[in-house]
């Protein structure tokens, strides 16, 4: 297992962490909203303690701070995860064909993201 650096809310190192993971969401979602032509609502950053990022009926997205200590391989396919389930609020066939029409080896990227814990 990977240890993830854990910050205290609200100190000084959280609330950069925050500001750098947000600029690199916001770059990210919007070069994967544009190849999948799809569009998300609100997106948020927090601190979350068992997951990476969620999707709410609305469209809106949060992703875990901690995103921001992933290799750049693994943050993109968390924010294209999140992303698809806009359009299929499930993991079924239909959600892991749209996955994987850009991350084909997403069986792979999944367990490596497992080998880090927050």
């Amino acid at each position: 297992m990977i240890q993830l650096p854990r910050l205290r809310r609200g100190t000084k190192p959280y609330l950069e962490a925050v500001t750098a993971v947000r600029m690199l969401v916001h770059a990210r979602l919007s070069y994967w909203s544009q190849v999948y032509g799809i569009r998300y609502g609100k997106v948020a950053i927090r601190k979350q303690k068992t997951r990476w990022g969620s999707c709410s009926k609305k469209g809106n997205l949060n992703f875990n701070y901690r995103l921001g200590f992933l290799p750049a391989e693994l943050m993109d396919y968390v924010i294209v995860h999140e992303l698809c389930h806009i359009v299929e609020h499930n993991h079924g066939p239909k959600f892991w064909t749209l996955v994987g029409q850009s991350f084909p080896s997403y069986k792979a990227l999944r367990a490596r993201l497992h080998t880090y814990r927050f």
